[in-house]
């Protein structure tokens, strides 16, 4: 059995706009968690960031369908995507990758914000 099949979609922050790594954390606590805690297919979605370096949302789904669907989509639209438009410019890779197994620890998978956005 497959354990997943993974999109990754990274930017480039090497020329976004000072302040950008803070407006990213609000968008994606703000308005981004809850749009893909709903998305039919996706069994998680994690986003990562390099403060000055890059930025990128990495997709599980259950199925090869359900990620080409999304990326196709994603793809088509990337340009105009609140990412982009928070960081200045389109993303500079979106690869698919095969989840080849999960494990979840003792500590359990966690939702919301991540220790840059600690006030």
């Amino acid at each position: 059995m497959d354990a997943g099949y993974g999109l990754a979609v990274r930017w480039s922050l090497a020329a976004a706009p000072p302040g950008v790594a803070d407006r990213l954390r609000e968008y994606v606590l703000g308005t981004s968690l809850a749009r893909f805690m709903f998305l039919d297919g996706l069994a998680f979605k994690t986003w990562r960031m390099r403060e000055g370096e890059w930025f990128e949302g990495t997709y599980v789904f259950d199925t090869a369908r359900e990620r080409d669907e999304f990326r196709e989509e994603f793809a088509a639209a990337a340009e105009g995507s609140p990412g982009s438009k928070i960081i200045g410019s389109s993303p500079v890779t979106i690869e698919d990758f095969e989840v080849v197994a999960i494990a979840e620890g003792p500590a359990k998978f966690r939702r919301g914000a991540g220790p840059g956005s600690a006030a």
